[in-house]
């Protein structure tokens, strides 16, 4: 049995809410993946001698980040 189009109209707009709320789920998950990052690399930081310090970068939170992305993931 066919949909009428108000039918129709309705469950597309029901999937577009879903998919609206599944990109804000994945946003949210990136952004505290980026945040326990951050605290992993500052806590490292903190925990080395003045001689083994580097320069916390953003690109060395991203590849946090992406690596607990990764292993969460598998």
């Amino acid at each position: 049995m066919a949909l009428t189009t108000e039918q129709q109209a309705e469950v597309d707009y029901q999937e577009a809410m879903r998919a609206g709320d599944r990109a804000e789920e994945a946003k949210r998950i990136k952004l505290e993946a980026l945040r326990m990052a951050k605290e992993i690399a500052v806590e490292n930081r903190r925990t080395q001698s003045a001689a083994e310090a580097t320069d916390i970068t953003a690109a060395s939170i991203q590849a946090i980040a992406d690596s607990l992305t990764s292993y969460v993931n598998s």
